[in-house]
């Protein structure tokens, strides 16, 4: 009988394996191996639970990057990419793309798993973007992400075009959540005294201030 037991449970773990193996594979044929590499643990799980929409995922994330490049280039809305109005942008425009194809709820669980990646980043001491992931900047980017899902929820058409004003106008009347900077560019605490990059580094909580994105 103990025989039988262990091999019956021995079998489920087998079935198990092959399982997740078969999961793994299928989910590097939906990505690039490159581009499955590339993604953090906790976006990986991601990947792996859903394959068909990390597919689309991919080709929304590269098209939403093609966009804030060209922002970036044009200088409409700055081209801070690191807690200023253009990171805002991007986060919030990312997550309605994504919403508006696979969901609000998946698109949202993908946006905390990347947070979760840079988490893992920080302590790892891996740059994202060239720059050091932190406790509040993260957050922003999470609030950028339901402001991007929540501009969009209540449609079921509407054009790119018509997607970037909405995040842009959002932008522009305080809706999104940027971090405080002076006028030279230097991260602030709310009080509008400037962090010292040498006491701070490497540091995950850091004293910057989430404001409105109108804030100037």
């Amino acid at each position: 009988m103990q025989v039988v037991t262990v091999f019956i449970l021995n079998a489920k773990k087998i079935q198990t394996l092959i399982f997740l193996l078969f999961i793994v594979i299928f989910s590097e044929k939906a990505l690039s191996q490159s581009s499955f590499k590339a993604l953090s643990t906790p976006e990986k799980k991601w990947v792996m639970l859903h394959p068909f929409k990390a597919n689309k995922a991919q080709g929304i994330t590269v098209a939403v990057q093609q966009v804030v490049d060209s922002l970036k280039r044009s200088g409409t809305i700055g081209s801070d990419n690191n807690g200023g109005s253009l990171d805002a942008f991007k986060h919030s425009f990312w997550m309605a793309s994504l919403a508006l194809e696979i969901g609000r709820k998946q698109a949202l669980k993908l946006g905390y798993a990347h947070e979760e990646g840079n988490y893992l980043d920080f302590q790892k001491h891996r740059q994202e973007d060239a720059i050091l992931p932190d406790s509040v900047s993260s957050v922003m980017d999470l609030k950028n992400n339901e402001s991007g899902v929540s501009l969009v929820e209540k449609y079921e058409i509407i054009s790119k075009d018509q997607v970037i004003n909405k995040i842009l106008e959002a932008l522009a009347a305080g809706k999104l959540t940027i971090i405080k900077k002076d006028q030279n560019g230097n991260f602030v605490d709310c009080s509008g005294s400037v962090i010292s990059k040498l006491e701070w580094a490497g540091r995950w909580n850091i004293p910057k201030c989430i404001v409105q994105s109108f804030y100037h």
